[in-house]
């Protein structure tokens, strides 16, 4: 039985059901849980969400001394939705040894370094396909795993480095991007080694049939004809005959390379798959794939910055797989690193770290004020330190403010 009530009254020991409100306001991927932690309550009530729906069958009431005792038959509802209980299934829950993090300041010269050598496998991939001979997958292991790392000690250095590419960079950072970002969603929904070596694997390697497809017609600048634009959407199988038999290639990798352009509703190619018939892996491929294409300049689009391609991403309804993209903007953050946001006291800042203890509270560097539409002097603030009275009002597109140099703010030096 459901019950909807006022944040005030939430306590541990409750189900919680459902958040009225926009799940874009909470920190969490899931809006479905058991509440164990008063922290996740605090969480909730500092989101501004004001009303919520707990399940008594599942929990306290609110009138609830002592928690329900958990009927048999609920132990595999845990999940709020399909997809979430396709997430549960095809991931499993161990007990991990804490990773010691790093701020993204002291990771990236390590991922900038890291970033070049992958660079350079990706590049020498697309360079022996062209030329008709076969790939050494050996040189990926080592790499796949030293993205892994870096994504472990911090998620936000090797993708934002990755980010900074140039046009003629794309094609090969654009894997080592999604690889990275790979790595950090299947670690967000909390899959093993295994599983995130062959995420990251996919990810690296998801585009390879683009090797097969001219360069004229990649890089061109205007828009594609229907020929050229049929040509392009060989690429996933043709990414997939390339790599299919080789023994040290996973298959969710072969799988991510043939459908990480399906979309949930149905409408994707190659295959036209839909909802559940796309694999978990295929469904983040697909997250994954779009959000460093989007934040990327193009030879025909400029970059939009992060914030406002999460934004944009969130309201395309049936592109992607609802669970996967939550638990992929809980991963970046509500706000990403290089995000333009306003303040409350109408000045403008730059995000440039996530904090741990919630999405809503990064590290900003504060550069400008929206009042007098001039510069100020720079402060950066942790907006979860509780000595902090500034807080997010929202984002802010930056070609609206036509600032140039917006990486230097959050790009450390």
């Amino acid at each position: 039985m459901q019950k909807e009530i006022s944040v005030k009254q939430l306590r541990q020991g409750m189900y919680l059901s459902k958040l009225c409100g926009s799940w874009l306001k909470h920190p969490f991927w899931r809006s479905a849980f058991l509440l164990e932690k008063k922290e996740d309550i605090d969480a909730i009530v500092k989101s501004g969400i004001e009303r919520v729906i707990i399940d008594i069958s599942k929990g306290l009431d609110v009138t609830d001394a002592a928690p329900k005792k958990k009927d048999d038959n609920a132990q595999s509802t845990e999940t709020s939705s399909a997809g979430e209980a396709d997430v549960t299934e095809q991931t499993k829950s161990k007990t991990k040894k804490p990773q010691k993090k790093s701020s993204m300041q002291a990771e990236w010269n390590n991922a900038k370094q890291i970033c070049d050598e992958a660079k350079g496998v990706v590049a020498n991939m697309f360079q022996e396909i062209r030329m008709g001979n076969a790939i050494n997958i050996d040189e990926v292991k080592p790499i796949v795993d030293d993205i892994s790392n870096s994504v472990i000690r911090n998620p936000s250095a090797l993708i934002n480095v990755a980010r900074l590419k140039t046009l003629d960079e794309y094609t090969y950072l654009h894997s080592v991007a999604v690889c990275a970002l790979m790595a950090a969603l299947a670690k967000e929904l909390d899959m093993d080694d295994e599983q995130v070596t062959a995420a990251a694997q996919g990810g690296l390697l998801h585009d390879l049939g683009k090797s097969a497809i001219p360069n004229d017609v990649l890089n061109k600048p205007g828009k594609l004809t229907n020929e050229e634009f049929k040509l392009v959407k060989e690429h996933p199988q043709k990414g997939y005959d390339l790599l299919v038999g080789n023994q040290n290639i996973a298959s969710q990798a072969l799988d991510i390379a043939l459908h990480h352009h399906e979309k949930f509703d149905g409408t994707g190619y190659p295959d036209g798959l839909k909802g559940e018939e796309i694999t978990l892996f295929a469904r983040m491929g697909a997250v994954c794939d779009v959000y460093d294409a989007v934040t990327s300049n193009r030879s025909y689009k400029k970059a939009w910055s992060p914030a406002v391609a999460i934004k944009r991403m969130a309201s395309w309804e049936g592109h992607f797989d609802p669970v996967v993209l939550q638990a992929f903007i809980k991963t970046l953050g509500i706000y990403p690193v290089g995000s333009l946001v306003k303040l409350k006291s109408n000045k403008l800042a730059v995000v440039i770290d996530q904090s741990e203890s919630s999405l809503l509270t990064p590290k900003i560097k504060v550069f400008f004020s929206a009042k007098t539409k001039s510069p100020i002097e720079i402060t950066e603030l942790d907006l979860s330190s509780k000595k902090c009275n500034e807080s997010i009002a929202g984002i802010e597109d930056p070609d609206n403010w036509r600032f140039k140099n917006l990486d230097d703010f959050w790009t450390p030096s």
